[in-house]
């Protein structure tokens, strides 16, 4: 990849959202702001290897996709609407208020996860409009397929324009409504970050993490006693303290039992500490905790251990017992799991994997863990063979040869 291609790939992570939710706000189309912002960046792949970066990138890319929203726009109206087109491109009255946080993305969020949408198409939509993930990213997040996730996304753009939902943070009492959803929608967002799942991405997107945290601070701003706002992001923080240390030096990612634990960020770790300290302080008044709170708990368990020889495994399992009640989907019962192979041994744990099989056999998680277990077990050829499944399924670089590595090492 040259210079310039990596420049562009670069930009594209940082700048695609901002560039949609600018369309967005001066438009008030969906469906405008994303074809004029896939316009924008396709004209910067064919000019910027002949012509040069541009001094300032994310100008020039929201100058370029405005120019080619008008240009749809005028298409669309014809010349009979020429009063119309003339005043969108140029009025000069001043916006309606569009809420208390004057944030273009966070008014994006709440567009997209507005309660008139199905709860899958408003995270798809998220994640693909705010994200700016694309529909292959997403549709590994959701373990279905890119048309399945395709679809999902263009009925919810169309269902948007039809019902002429507001590009706006709602009022505080429609805020509760659409929050899971958001919540939903910077959990993703975040965890495209912390592992990325295309092969040609880096393998941690700091762009990503950071806007996620970004984000939810904004929230809890809005929300500071909504107590899955916290969790989440207390559970962020606690993931993205451990970010430097989880790739090595040779591009291998670095599971958490072998990272160097100094390298943690302390200040982050402190801060997650602390926020998932007022929620258990919350849960002791008889405030049951919700699932992002009780990640933020395991998290703040394994975070505690200065040693991975001392993490206390029973609370972790204890803490997975009560997220499997309220959130019974395989991938948490696969982390659950892995707790219990360190209580009861890796052949119960394996027993436990096992019965995932049906429901995850497209995970390549799910294949890693069973060839740890089973090379715990001392079963090299199964181990070996899953090792195989898990490389093949897996989109990160980064993991891949953590995988690899494991696999050669097998006797």
């Amino acid at each position: 990849m040259s210079d310039v291609e990596e420049t562009i790939t670069r930009v594209h992570r940082t700048e695609w959202a901002r560039v949609v939710a600018t369309l967005t706000r001066r438009f008030g189309d969906l469906d405008v702001a994303e074809e004029a912002a896939a316009e924008a960046f396709a004209t910067a792949v064919e000019r910027w290897p002949a012509d040069g970066v541009p001094p300032n990138p994310g100008a020039w890319l929201t100058t370029t996709a405005h120019r080619k929203a008008i240009d749809r726009i005028r298409r669309e109206n014809k010349r009979d609407d020429k009063h119309k087109e003339a005043r969108m491109v140029h009025d000069d009255d001043p916006p309606e208020p569009l809420g208390a946080i004057d944030d273009d993305r966070l008014r994006l969020i709440f567009t997209c996860c507005h309660p008139a949408l199905a709860v899958e198409a408003r995270v798809a939509l998220t994640l693909r409009l705010v994200g700016g993930l694309t529909v292959a990213e997403i549709a590994r997040a959701f373990l279905v397929r890119e048309s399945t996730l395709e679809q999902r996304i263009t009925r919810a753009k169309a269902k948007i324009k039809a019902a002429r939902i507001p590009y706006r943070v709602p009022s505080a009492e429609d805020l509760p409504v659409r929050v899971s959803s958001v919540l939903t929608a910077l959990f993703l967002v975040f965890n495209e970050g912390y592992l990325a799942t295309g092969p040609g991405t880096d393998p941690v997107r700091h762009d990503l993490t950071a806007e996620a945290i970004r984000l939810t601070r904004l929230i809890r701003a809005l929300l500071p006693d909504d107590g899955e706002v916290a969790g989440l992001l207390a559970l962020m923080l606690l993931t993205e303290a451990r970010r430097t240390a989880r790739v090595s030096a040779g591009g291998e990612l670095v599971t958490l039992d072998e990272q160097d634990r100094g390298a943690w960020d302390a200040e982050l770790v402190a801060e997650g500490h602390r926020l998932v300290r007022e929620r258990l302080a919350a849960a002791a008044a008889g405030v049951a905790p919700g699932r992002y709170q009780i990640l933020a708990a395991i998290n703040a368990v394994h975070t505690s251990a200065r040693d991975v020889r001392d993490t206390d495994w029973s609370q972790i399992a204890a803490l997975y017992d009560q997220l499997v009640r309220l959130d019974p989907s395989p991938i948490i019962a696969l982390n659950r799991a892995i707790a219990i192979a360190e209580l009861d041994g890796p052949e119960v744990a394996l027993a436990a994997v096992d019965r995932l099989g049906d429901e995850l056999a497209g995970y390549h998680a799910y294949h890693a863990t069973r060839a740890d277990l089973l090379r715990r077990l001392g079963r090299s050829e199964p181990s070996r063979a899953a090792y195989d499944k898990a490389i093949e399924l897996a989109g990160n670089t980064a993991e891949t040869a953590s995988l690899i590595r494991r696999r050669d090492q097998l006797r």
